[in-house]
């Protein structure tokens, strides 16, 4: 598509107009985003990772527009997708943080956050995230050209670009998604099928489980063979080594946190009961330690990121009279970045003093270069994120509780501050990765600015009500949703303001971390997998060896369609199985899910659990198998 950016001409000409910000856009768009931002949540407080909507919401929008809808721009098609995609880019971040309020209220230590309260969070990191973005699109977008490459925008380029397939791309995505919901309401609604087939290993002091979620498998064949084996490596680690270690070696040994001997507590609760109690903080401190060693090493790309942002804001343009070149207006932006920065510090919904409101701006604007520039260079996947919102919480919590404020009421002020600052880092790169695409294709930026900004608005909305409406069904921290990261940036909030981690554990994490970066492995990965349970690793790294299959079984020029057409594919099982369990969630609250059980009646057992696992696998093989894909 051209290297030399002052030669670069997009596929729309400036001069050529043709649909693009319609009601038809914007309303598949919104639906879009409030699909995908409840199933990436979903997802995240399931496994503690999520995956980028931005391809899947292109191929969608492509299939309803073109072929359902019957209209050829592909600038409506890209405003669709970059609508959409804001959608999992805000639940992203908001499930990262949000549920640890829902945590301390299950502990009693506050009351549930309501509605208004978690909006306002997400809307504020949302629209933020949005407009930090605006000033920086000429330095990091055009001038950059041919420098950041941002994969997944160009990616979605070259999807919309190949709008002709659409058809059957979406039909792909759908197949996906259909199978998925079936499956899941299978193990989950009829419960006639086991969750996951589990094998006692009593000689080894440990157990070998694996669910047979379809989801799952998804995550592991997008994810790859690399970061799935990496993820395996460290439940290996964990359910192998540790667990085993500490059985052997602890006897009747009472050991914090832990309330009675080792011993006992693995006769009664068996190897889960010594991963909840110990293994849990050694993965708490492993995956803290990943992500500050990759903001740590992502330190000079940062500084330089910083300057030449800067740089290129001062000596950067005003909006040309071109289409291609108009952005918002930057009185509006900068009105509307002080109308926020109040409504922080003023709003009783957001526990946040003024000067944790300024906190707020400063890291925020400060994230938000890097979370675009990070991913302009390596993708959406490998934006530090976590590391970003661990740094800036043990900051805020510090700060606070220097203040005195040092209850509760410290520590939400501490998540609330940190649940804003990673909306606006994961939804930075988003706008950034949208914003590139429409580049390519010659969107009209003030546009895609002001689709952003509805995303973000309509996914900060719905949010509220998927997390309150997940919690009272299942209750975060449960085995259900156990929401990991949550979790994680919860103890790291206590440990800073209580002292009362266990510290010990927590070192040998960051040890194991440490050690594991030595050896030149990425950490954040295999530290996720020793956080994470045995079940949900051993069930990726299915769909990662699968993905492994399909490549090397592959030749030539068709190498990376038939693994488009997996992701595809695997896209739609993620997002078919996040909305099962919506779906599922709304029957729990009616009261109407155990009419739906079937256990008593029919149950297949172990065998109907690997039969349900291998039909998953072959489904994936025969959608990654076809010709035809993008």
């Amino acid at each position: 598509m051209g290297n030399r950016k002052e030669e670069y001409k997009p596929y729309i000409p400036a001069n050529q107009i043709m649909p693009e910000f319609t009601l038809t856009s914007i309303i598949v768009g919104v639906l879009l985003a409030i699909v995908f931002g409840a199933a990436n949540a979903y997802l995240g407080l399931r496994v503690g990772m999520t995956v980028s909507a931005s391809i899947p919401a292109a191929v969608v929008s492509m299939g309803v527009l073109r072929v359902v809808l019957k209209k050829d721009s592909v600038l409506e098609s890209n405003m669709v997708q970059t609508i959409g995609s804001a959608g999992e880019s805000l639940a992203a971040g908001a499930i990262f943080t949000l549920p640890a309020l829902f945590l301390w209220a299950e502990e009693g230590k506050t009351t549930v956050p309501s509605l208004v309260t978690i909006s306002l969070i997400s809307l504020c990191g949302g629209v933020l995230g949005v407009l930090f973005m605006v000033p920086l699109r000429n330095a990091l977008i055009v001038k950059e050209h041919g420098v950041l490459p941002y994969p997944e925008g160009t990616a979605c380029a070259d999807v919309l670009l190949a709008g002709e397939e659409g058809g059957t791309s979406a039909r792909t995505v759908f197949w996906g998604m259909g199978l998925a919901a079936l499956f899941k309401f299978l193990v989950d609604g009829m419960k006639v099928v086991p969750s996951a087939i589990v094998a006692k290993m009593d000689s080894l002091k440990t157990m070998f489980s694996a669910q047979v979620y379809p989801a799952l498998i998804g995550v592991g064949y997008i994810c790859g063979i690399k970061i799935a084996s990496y993820m395996f490596a460290g439940a290996i680690l964990g359910w192998f080594v540790l667990i085993p270690a500490i059985v052997t070696f602890g006897g009747s040994t009472v050991l914090y946190p832990g309330t009675e001997s080792i011993a006992q507590m693995y006769a009664a609760g068996g190897a889960s009961a010594i991963w909840g109690n110990y293994i849990r903080y050694i993965g708490a401190g492993a995956v803290a330690a990943g992500g500050i060693i990759s903001l740590i090493k992502s330190l000079p790309l940062i500084a330089v990121t910083f300057r030449d942002s800067m740089r290129g804001i001062r000596g950067g343009k005003k909006s040309g009279n071109l289409r291609t070149e108009r952005d918002m207006d930057m009185r509006f932006v900068l009105i509307a970045m002080v109308v926020l920065l109040f409504a922080i510090w003023l709003l009783p919904s957001i526990p946040v003093s003024l000067p944790g409101a300024l906190m707020i701006v400063v890291f925020g604007f400060f994230f938000a270069t890097v979370s675009s520039r990070m991913v302009g260079l390596v993708g959406s996947s490998n934006n530090p994120v976590s590391g970003m919102t661990i740094a800036t919480l043990l900051f805020s919590t510090l700060i606070i509780k220097m203040t005195g404020d040092t209850g509760i009421h410290g520590m939400v002020g501490a998540i609330a501050i940190g649940s804003v600052i990673c909306i606006v880092a994961a939804m930075a790169g988003d706008t950034s990765q949208d914003l590139k695409t429409g580049f390519l294709l010659g969107a009209t930026p003030r546009r895609q600015q002001i689709g952003e900004l509805i995303g973000a608005v309509v996914s900060a909305i719905t949010i509220g009500g998927v997390l309150l409406l997940l919690n009272h069904a299942w209750t975060f921290g449960s085995e259900a949703l156990s929401a990991p990261q949550a979790t994680l940036m919860k103890m790291i909030t206590e440990g800073v303001m209580n002292g009362n981690l266990p510290w010990a554990l927590v070192f040998v994490g960051i040890f194991i971390g440490v050690a594991i970066e030595i050896l030149g492995i990425p950490v954040l990965p295999v530290a996720i997998g020793l956080y994470l349970p045995l079940e949900l690793s051993a069930t990726i790294m299915v769909g990662g060896i699968i993905r492994w299959f399909v490549e090397r079984n592959s030749s030539g020029n068709e190498e990376r369609k038939e693994a488009s057409g997996g992701i595809l594919f695997c896209s739609g099982l993620i997002a078919g199985e996040g909305l099962m369990g919506i779906l599922l969630a709304v029957f729990a609250v009616l009261g109407v899910l155990d009419a739906l059980d079937l256990s008593g009646v029919m149950n297949t057992g172990l065998a109907g659990a690997a039969v349900l696992l291998v039909v998953m696998v072959l489904c994936v093989l025969r959608f990654a198998g076809k010709k035809k894909t993008v």
